[in-house]
């Protein structure tokens, strides 16, 4: 019956463990991109000063939740975690493209 259990927890374990490093490096991955974003608008002038800094901001916030949670759960993302991160992303996506083509930074 432990043999049994082992093994059931081994098999679960390699299933479930690429699921949350997968989640993780997408949470990275938009984390890169969306600091992408952000530099191309300070590069081509569709974000002011302000802007930036408040969309910098909120990467950060986004980036330092994400090292807490890995941190408290042994380097993974809980489900849970994982949706957080992602309306957190969602918003600030959002964001990005509201203040990058808002025309505050276009001369009249």
């Amino acid at each position: 019956m432990f043999t049994k259990a082992l093994v059931a927890t081994a098999l679960l374990t390699s299933l479930v463990a690429p699921l949350a490093a997968s989640a993780d490096g997408r949470v990275e991955q938009r984390i890169d991109n969306q600091q992408h974003r952000i530099n191309a608008g300070v590069r081509n002038g569709s974000l002011t000063y302000g802007e930036y800094h408040r969309l910098d901001n909120g990467l950060d916030h986004i980036a330092g939740q994400r090292a807490r949670d890995l941190r408290r759960n042994d380097g993974h993302l809980t489900a849970g975690e994982y949706r957080q991160l992602n309306r957190e992303q969602n918003r600030l996506s959002d964001r990005i493209s509201f203040d990058t083509h808002n025309r505050w930074h276009q001369h009249r």
